[in-house]
């Protein structure tokens, strides 16, 4: 998996040394809320799903960490074709960093995987994930009650997609 970068960030593949830096994001309860799992509350639980991260088969996927100025700010990509997802830690919210780092992945998938679609499933309460996601040209096809069920929760599903034949003009 290449390293990709972009006006002010870096993506790049997971390495062993993210699970610190992963770690303060996803025991971050604000940085959680529409994720399909509670917080991790352990250092071994986020460990497992960096290892599962760098795991993944590209013919299956592709993730990057997503990088600004040295410093692990969230990550993003196409855990398992066609579906993306992205995270970011607060601090890095509402900077326009998620879009910067679809932007290229999203050209990835459509260009070099030539996938037809891709697709995402986001918590209707997730409006900036949902602004985001169609402002790169996805659509609503769907929506769907009590999907993910998170800590005891049961949480609702918005499913979008952007076919290939958006991927001009991002």
């Amino acid at each position: 998996m290449p390293e990709i970068r972009t006006e002010r960030l870096r993506l790049r593949p997971a390495l062993a040394s993210d699970v610190a830096a992963f770690h303060d994001i996803f025991s971050d309860p604000a940085a959680m809320a529409f994720w399909s799992t509670p917080p991790h509350r352990d250092l071994a639980e986020t460990q497992a799903w960096v290892a599962g991260m760098m795991a993944i088969d590209a013919g299956e996927g592709e993730d990057f960490v997503i990088e600004r100025e040295g410093r692990l700010i969230g990550k993003a990509g196409l855990y398992r074709f066609p579906e993306i997802g992205f995270i970011l830690h607060p601090a890095a919210w509402g900077q326009g960093y998620a879009r910067e780092a679809l932007i290229p992945i999203l050209d990835r998938a459509f260009s070099l995987h030539r996938l037809p679609f891709v697709e995402a499933d986001v918590d209707p309460r997730n409006t900036a994930s949902l602004r985001l996601l169609e402002g790169l040209g996805f659509e609503e096809v769907g929506r769907a009650s009590r999907t993910w069920n998170v800590g005891g929760v049961w949480c609702d599903s918005v499913y979008l997609r952007r076919d290939a034949d958006k991927a001009k003009g991002s």
